[in-house]
């Protein structure tokens, strides 16, 4: 059996796996904001309760909102920023009694859809979650690439590429949490969607209501989603022009509109060197739920 936790900002979830993939319990709590000692202490109780529940004991993995360092081996680059410097996999080790894998969120969105999801048999694949903000994972031959600095598919905290005027006259207007500005997460982000709406029309919205607004054909709001899409266009071509993945797939609350599938491989084109690109972009099939399997499958199919 394989246990997967995800640690998020406002829940922890976790699920148990079969040997054949199939859930055989799953459980989430609020997210002990702030505390990192209480924070071990959820994780370690959820654990516990899912093999109380199977009457089975299982490997454990754990998907977090940055990742470890491989220098120092304590958490960087978290939003949840109370893990930051922290060794967790340590403490976890040493309060559960085995090793625990650890791996950023976006990394097991890649291997939950690469194992058995929407790219599953693909060698190469770039996972990106587009909700409150935006990040991306890789997954190689069905493993988590985290890379020498830890820092493999940190594609939001790059800057959108071939910023128009437009775009350059907004990038400094609302900087990223990271200190940087111009970064793509502000741009593409449901959040950055929400605040681009707000920009053309001078209203607060949240993104689902200007989705159903461009659904009622809304000139403002298809003006929003029109943006959002080339903007997306051109940074996921920055990712075929790098590492050209054998398919790219969305999580996450934008990846819901449905609308995305069909404008964006067409809008890619014009930005991928050469001109040639038929990188097939997908719904993430395991939707939410996603990350937290692909957290029980860092262990390898064979344990």
């Amino acid at each position: 059996m394989r246990i997967g936790i995800d640690l998020g900002g406002t829940k922890i979830e976790v699920i148990a796996l079969s040997a054949e993939g199939d859930a055989l319990f799953r459980h989430r709590v609020s997210t002990p904001r702030d505390d990192y000692p209480k924070t071990l202490e959820a994780i370690v109780g959820l654990v516990k309760l899912a093999e109380e529940k199977t009457g089975q004991q299982g490997s454990v993995g754990l998907g977090i909102p940055g990742t470890l360092s491989p220098f120092t081996r304590r958490v960087k680059n978290a939003n949840s920023t109370w893990l930051n410097g922290q060794p967790l996999d340590k403490d976890l080790h040493k309060m559960l009694g085995r090793e625990v894998r650890i791996a950023n969120d976006a990394n097991c969105l890649a291997v939950s859809e690469a194992v058995d999801g929407a790219a599953a048999g693909c060698p190469t694949v770039f996972a990106v979650i587009i909700g409150t903000g935006c990040g991306a994972g890789v997954a190689l031959n069905g493993k988590a690439h985290t890379g020498g600095n830890g820092n493999a598919g940190e594609w939001g905290h790059n800057p959108l590429p071939w910023m128009d005027e437009d775009e350059l006259r907004y990038r400094d207007e609302v900087p990223c949490y990271c200190g940087k500005s111009g970064c793509i997460e502000t741009f593409i982000s449901g959040t950055g969607f929400a605040v681009d709406y707000q920009r053309l029309s001078g209203v607060e919205r949240k993104g689902a209501e200007i989705i159903k607004l461009v659904g009622e054909q809304d000139p403002v709001a298809e003006l929003a989603m029109s943006r959002y899409e080339l903007r997306l266009a051109k940074s996921l071509a920055h990712v075929v022009n790098i590492l050209d993945p054998d398919v790219i797939v969305m999580g996450g609350g934008m990846s819901n509109v449905d609308r995305l599938y069909q404008t964006v491989p067409m809008l890619m084109k014009k930005w991928v060197f050469g001109g040639e690109c038929e990188t097939p972009v997908r719904k993430a099939r395991h939707g939410d739920s996603s990350g937290v399997r692909g957290a029980a499958w860092l262990w390898p199919q064979d344990n």
